[in-house]
């Protein structure tokens, strides 16, 4: 009788959920998901759930295959020598191949005042914090969303497309991703929604009091509620376990997203980071990642070469409100193009994309491996941006 092969996925988001869905191809793979919530969380409505139009989350019985074992828990430490996991409510699993998954939260405002004063939203519970208290205020408050980045620009379209007079701090360029014409597009309809835009280099946050917001160029803005989206960190779990991260703490891996440190475990998503080259932290990333992640697991249960990484982006979409949206193209190596889609056909496409990122799960979920879009992504694209900055990749995904 074959010998049962156990897998942990850390993390259930897009990545997490998509490596636990594939693995499930082979009967002899038993696969354990350990997640904190009970509930996929679909994270790129988190604005929405803010603005009161959509709840955010998923039941995981919509996404995830039968056969994967869900525990609801955080796992405080990996043991890579002894492979297993200690989960937060105690015990351990043991594994025969890690994925670590754990995703991308908010990070740290290093700004006085932030932690104490201002509202994250970068998973659901800050969300959920955030909404009463948007609640609490009139709606001719003074709403601060520090951060022109997609989720900044989002929750200031969502809010005052609700009614709420909201400033947008940009600390630097308004939408640094898009192309300048895209830019207009987006400053275009968040000046008819009567969003206030700060942006140059004097708007850089100093600091955030209870009731206002100091810039470098010495204005100080009254803000009855001031929401914080300026970067995003990634849990410490890899590097509290002595495995080896990037200056963040995404964990290092080669090309086939498998650890520097360890064989047996491999990443995905917003916390991995191959050939300390990781990609830009998004859905459109993390779906392919685990997708990846799933099948270099597969390849080496069954004694083959893990496939190297490739590259496939296509765009960056933002949703200005429900009524308005942005389809901005991009290069297959993530840089934004000329061309994008606006106006009432954006925010179609926007939603249709939301719509298709679930259907993929749960695709997924009942028919393991017949997700390929990462299949069709190139690995010579990936190769030239390694070369690009000095790197050299040998047969088997690793740089030099």
């Amino acid at each position: 009788m074959a010998e049962n092969i156990d897998v942990v996925v850390i993390g259930g988001g897009y990545a997490g959920v998509m490596a636990a869905n594939r693995l499930t191809q082979r009967d002899d793979v038993t696969v354990t998901l350990i997640n904190p919530r009970p509930t996929f969380v679909h994270r790129v409505r988190l604005h929405q759930l803010v603005g009161g139009s959509d709840d955010a989350v998923v039941d995981f019985g919509d996404v995830l295959a039968d056969g994967v074992r869900l525990v609801v828990d955080t796992v405080a430490r990996i043991d890579a020598a002894g492979r297993s996991v200690t989960p937060a409510s105690g015990g351990t699993i043991d594994y025969d191949y890690l994925i670590y998954a754990v995703g991308s939260g908010s990070a740290d405002p290093q700004v006085p005042g932030a932690a104490e004063h201002a509202y994250p939203i970068a998973d659901l519970e800050d969300a959920e914090r955030l909404r009463p208290a948007l609640d609490a205020v009139s709606a001719s408050a003074a709403v601060t969303v520090v951060g022109a980045g997609p989720t900044g620009i989002e929750t200031a379209a969502e809010l005052a497309e609700g009614g709420h007079n909201v400033t947008l701090v940009c600390g630097g360029v308004l939408g640094p991703y898009l192309h300048p014409r895209g830019r207009r597009s987006v400053a275009g309809r968040l000046a008819k929604l009567k969003v206030t835009v700060l942006d140059g280099p004097g708007t850089m946050v100093t600091a955030v009091t209870r009731d206002a917001v100091r810039l470098a160029d010495g204005r100080e803005l009254p803000s009855e509620l001031t929401i914080w989206t300026a970067g995003f960190g990634v849990p410490d779990l890899a590097a509290r376990s002595g495995l080896r991260t990037d200056a963040l703490g995404r964990l290092l891996t080669d090309e086939t997203l498998t650890s520097v440190d360890d064989d047996r475990i491999v990443a995905a998503g917003d916390s991995a980071a191959p050939s300390d080259l990781p990609l830009r932290m998004s859905c459109q990333a993390a779906m392919p990642l685990g997708a990846r992640a799933a099948d270099t697991v597969l390849s080496r249960i069954a004694g083959e070469q893990p496939a190297p990484l490739g590259m496939a982006f296509v765009a960056q979409c933002l949703s200005l409100g429900r009524s308005d949206g942005i389809f901005q193209k991009a290069s297959k190596t993530d840089v934004a193009q000329w061309f994008h889609i606006d106006g009432r056909p954006g925010a179609r496409l926007k939603e249709v994309i939301c719509k298709v990122i679930v259907k993929h799960l749960a695709e997924e979920a009942h028919k393991p491996g017949a997700y390929r879009l990462h299949r069709t992504a190139s690995p010579a694209k990936r190769r030239q941006l390694l070369e690009a900055n000095g790197k050299t990749l040998d047969p088997v995904g690793r740089v030099s």
